[in-house]
């Protein structure tokens, strides 16, 4: 029998206010919440799902909020889809160590 814990499905990842690259990555909210709030960090956390990219995820979930038009033009753009968010992802902004 088959006794390895599941791996999860989404991580979370800490932007700190003004950082180019990610502070931290955390597979719960609740480790991820405890690091911030010792460190009295500021920025945001935020949900991603794991191997997928976001802007590829939202248009299976639909949830590029976008019209159909402005998703096809954009469906090929490298530089769009790399720096594609959304704000229907989870996420939690920190001002201090606190969710704000």
């Amino acid at each position: 029998m088959d006794r390895r814990v599941p791996e999860p499905a989404t991580v979370w990842i800490f932007h700190g206010d003004g950082a180019r690259f990610a502070g931290g990555v955390f597979t719960t909210e609740a480790s991820a919440r405890e690091w911030i709030s010792g460190n009295r960090l500021n920025g945001v956390l935020t949900e991603y799902p794991l191997d997928v990219g976001v802007f590829h995820w939202a248009i299976r979930e639909g949830l590029t909020n976008m019209k159909p038009e402005t998703l096809a033009a954009k469906r090929d753009d490298p530089r769009f889809i790399g720096g594609f968010t959304t704000a229907s992802q989870r996420h939690v902004h920190f001002v201090d160590g606190s969710a704000n």
